[in-house]
């Protein structure tokens, strides 16, 4: 496969910053994809002379290793790293060549802390914006512990694989052959996997005077805002980014006519990182109370102690609860049409939701599949008119309208859905192979029930400081009452919690 000249320009450069010499071990046969990923390989090693090519054999093939010569990196490549994984392999390359990963002090220690082996597996394809963090996670590991290895191994090339697993979502991760994870993660929430964390290290922590609670737009923005004060702030985040991170274009950004939800909020967390932030990541918190302090009990047992409490929590996606929809998540079920479409390309799928979501994954998976049913409990679509002509005008798309999901089938993964007309009560069951499930958000405020006044819908209840019914707690973002959920209506939202939280300080 050769690489198009822009791709090669972009490549060339980034070479020219290898440290030292790597060799691309390569496992091929005289296969059609072999031969693919020989010119590919070739190519990149004639671009520059501290690059070798070497045939080896390897588990899979055709695959290749990026590594030193005479050691072993642990980093393997089985299939093309094309689309968003080509990133994934600059920095591999880079890295291996002996380019410092670019992660905190305290991650590249808690990497080489871990003594045991660990050989994982990612599962990936090259329309999934999810997987390169997982993929790019795991490699520096692998760069910074020889005692770890890692395999992005793409579906499309290795579909009989994906198919003996069963494999319906990416990233899919399987550690020592065993499933291990599945969906987007960060480096830290794969180290809190495989690292016990130590709660007397938050327990520790001197009271901070602003704890913003939540890595998303609205957390990033509060915790800019209350730093900015000079005063003592944490923020507490199981991820960093939220939501936005699922979300693949955004065009509605005052000032910034297009980026991409990863990279969005990549910036957002350099941000952060220019002030004094305590920012403690792959921790969720448990409870929240009052007492001299306000206190927020972590999941792990740790107990942090703050003025003033900001909880930005945000949302997830909103499940159907219908039968069979958890025992088939990952099999069938899915909730990303860029990141899971391709795994079911010539089959056919359903969409659950009409409103822009449910019908913009609709049209998405239109042109990868055979075809689309699309469900809408109400009598019409809510989704905006644009959206609905394009659909409409899809020949392997089906919409019905005034249905009721009743139960999502299947054995070991999704063979089909069951589906009430609302009109007549007839019930009626089409064969499918996976379901996307687009109906919306839920606030992630399941911690704070009989702690916090919620809104029927369990958003947090705020006034127009942001302040909740507890005081010195205030909220902001999607968890809350708002009345739209926008990235920069959240970041605004962030901004005036920290503000009343700083008068809040003031006046105590």
């Amino acid at each position: 496969m050769a690489l198009d000249a822009e791709v090669k320009g972009q490549l060339a450069q980034y070479l020219t910053m290898l440290e030292n010499p790597i060799v691309l071990e390569t496992s091929l046969n005289d296969s059609e994809a072999s031969g693919k990923v020989r010119d590919f390989v070739t190519e990149i090693a004639e671009m520059s002379d501290k690059i070798a090519f070497k045939e080896v054999t390897l588990k899979r093939t055709p695959s290749f290793k990026v590594t030193r010569p005479g050691e072993d990196s642990g980093i393997v490549f089985a299939g093309l790293p094309m689309g968003h994984e080509f990133t994934s392999l600059i920095m591999a390359l880079l890295q291996v060549s002996g380019r410092a990963p670019k992660i905190s002090d305290e991650q590249v220690a808690l990497i080489k802390t871990i003594k045991q082996p660990l050989a994982f597996e990612t599962y990936v394809s090259l329309t999934c914006h999810n997987c390169p963090d997982v993929v790019q996670a795991l490699n520096i590991m692998s760069v910074l512990n020889p005692t770890i290895s890692h395999t992005m191994i793409e579906g499309g090339m290795f579909k009989a694989e994906v198919e003996e697993k069963e494999i319906l979502a990416v990233p899919t991760v399987y550690l020592d052959g065993e499933f291990f994870e599945s969906g987007r993660m960060t480096l830290d929430d794969i180290l809190a996997k495989v690292v016990t964390s130590d709660p007397s290290e938050f327990t520790a922590k001197e009271p901070f005077d602003v704890l913003v609670v939540g890595g998303g737009p609205a957390g990033a923005s509060a915790a800019i805002y209350a730093a900015r004060k000079g005063i003592r702030t944490g923020l507490l985040a199981e991820t960093f980014g939220g939501q936005v991170m699922e979300t693949l274009g955004i065009e509605n950004i005052i000032g910034t006519p297009y980026t991409e939800g990863p990279k969005f909020m990549a910036s957002v967390e350099e941000h952060v990182n220019q002030y004094e932030v305590d920012v403690m990541k792959a921790q969720r918190a448990a409870k929240i109370e009052k007492k001299e302090f306000v206190e927020v009990t972590l999941e792990n047992g740790a107990v942090l102690q703050t003025k003033a409490a900001i909880l930005a929590t945000g949302a997830r996606w909103r499940n159907t609860g219908v039968p069979g929809e958890a025992e088939f998540k990952t099999k069938g079920v899915a909730y990303c049409p860029h990141c899971d479409g391709p795994l079911f390309a010539g089959k056919d799928v359903a969409v659950i939701g009409g409103g822009n979501s449910g019908v913009e994954a609709a049209i998405d998976l239109a042109g990868l599949v055979k075809h689309v049913t699309l469900l809408e409990f109400l009598p019409e679509l809510k989704a905006d008119q644009v959206l609905q002509e394009r659909l409409a005008s899809l020949p392997n798309v089906t919409i019905l309208k005034n249905v009721a999901t009743k139960e999502i089938t299947g054995d070991t993964k999704v063979n089909g859905l069951t589906y009430m007309n609302r009109e007549t009560e007839d019930e009626h069951h089409i064969e499918l192979a996976g379901v996307f499930v687009q109906i919306g958000l839920v606030p992630n405020t399941d911690w704070l029930k009989d702690t916090l006044e919620l809104s029927r819908m369990g958003e947090i209840v705020v006034d127009k400081r942001g302040q909740t019914s507890m005081a010195g707690v205030f909220a902001a973002g999607d968890c809350t009452d708002s009345a739209y959920k926008q990235i920069i209506i959240s970041m605004g939202s962030g901004a005036t919690a920290a503000l009343g939280a700083f008068d809040h300080l003031i006046r105590s």
